[in-house]
């Protein structure tokens, strides 16, 4: 795996919107190109129903991501929320990155050693490695 993509940035690529960054854009094409992996937290999955219910995100949003990763060529995986996910959380400060959520997918990201593409500032400047 290559990297994980936060949720906003999982779905901004999932629309193709603007609101990805270049250096974001330039990461998956490149994983695209070499046929490489990037990742999306499993709480990443719970998060877009949120969203969904919330009327914050189009509804079929799950449903295309879904799709998006039973193909044999997808260039997304899950990665799943572990023990060792939990423990990693513990050094990411809840001062600096106070949203659960984001920790639990910060810490995968420390977990698989792999950059977080994220827009988040307060993840940004966390110990956590990212692309934006």
């Amino acid at each position: 795996m290559l990297a994980l993509l936060d949720t906003h940035a999982l779905i901004w690529y999932l629309y193709d919107d603007p609101r990805l960054s270049e250096k974001a854009r330039e990461m998956l094409e490149k994983a695209a190109s070499t046929n490489g992996r990037v990742g999306c937290s499993a709480l990443t999955l719970a998060e877009v129903i949120y969203l969904q219910e919330k009327d914050r995100i189009p509804a079929g949003t799950l449903d295309r991501l879904l799709e998006s990763l039973k193909t044999k060529s997808s260039l997304l995986v899950v990665a799943p929320v572990t023990l060792a996910v939990v423990v990693l959380m513990r050094s990411i400060p809840q001062t600096e990155v106070p949203d659960l959520p984001d920790r639990i997918i910060a810490a995968t990201a420390l977990q698989l050693n792999v950059p977080l593409i994220s827009r988040d500032r307060k993840i940004r400047v966390s110990r956590v490695s990212t692309i934006w």
